[in-house]
């Protein structure tokens, strides 16, 4: 894939593989990345669902670098993973570049699994290029996970809990990228904070009905940001 502007990609999901997507992309062109990948342990849920390469960790590294190369400097990402394969995840995201300068938990009020214990959280890495600027108000590093039913992708992340970040660590009209698309969660909470989005996903099923779930959101969105009318007195 040739090199081309964020413009032609904004406010869009492409379908295909991350890793050349992201190569046609210019190096630092995206403000901020907020990303859900495969954890590596190949899911598959009460509806048998799975996730593409959730079984091993070719892509990672690869996906990594390009994550790196395409996110502007000074500036952050956060990315969700499986806590099982930590090394893996750490150890492709120290080789890319990326620094950790936090953590975030996500509370559950349900229990995704019992085994020892009772899985009540989900985990992600706020990961740094250079040295980005504090925030003007730092949101807590525990954060509320409402249920979002996992209508549309087998780990589907609820906007309410992503679209507090994309505030944080962005301004309105900065350009939001999710490698790993999947519902299309960030890029929503993207739009309706007033930030453009870029997302990419490999499963043609779950980036057609991503698709169709920004388009529902424009639409909320063009209606919310209507003028009212004042009929005028004849």
């Amino acid at each position: 894939m040739q090199a081309q502007t964020t413009a032609q990609f904004s406010n869009s999901i492409m379908q295909g593989d991350c890793i050349q997507v992201m190569h046609g992309m210019p190096a630092n062109s995206v403000d901020f990345i907020l990303t859900d990948p495969p954890y590596l342990v190949n899911y598959r849920d009460r509806d048998g669902r799975t996730i593409q390469n959730d079984v091993n960790a070719d892509w990672l590294k690869p996906a990594m670098r390009e994550a790196y190369r395409v996110l502007k400097q000074d500036r952050v990402a956060i990315m969700f993973y499986g806590w099982t394969k930590i090394d893996a995840f750490f150890d492709a995201w120290k080789a890319a570049g990326f620094q950790p300068i936090g953590h975030l938990v996500f509370r559950k009020t349900y229990s995704s699994k019992s085994r020892f214990l009772r899985y009540h959280h989900e985990q992600a890495y706020l990961l740094a290029k250079g040295r980005p600027p504090l925030p003007k108000r730092p949101l807590a590093d525990v954060v509320d996970m409402p249920y979002s039913g996992n209508k549309l992708h087998p780990t589907q992340k609820p906007v309410a809990a992503l679209a507090p970040l994309v505030r944080s660590f962005t301004l309105p009209g900065d350009l939001v990228l999710d490698p790993f698309t999947g519902s299309g969660s960030t890029c929503a909470a993207s739009l309706l904070t007033g930030r453009r989005y870029l997302g990419i996903e490999l499963d043609a099923e779950f980036h057609e009905a991503a698709s169709r779930r920004l388009d529902r959101v424009k639409e909320r969105v063009a209606k919310r940001s209507s003028p009212v009318l004042i009929p005028t007195l004849r």
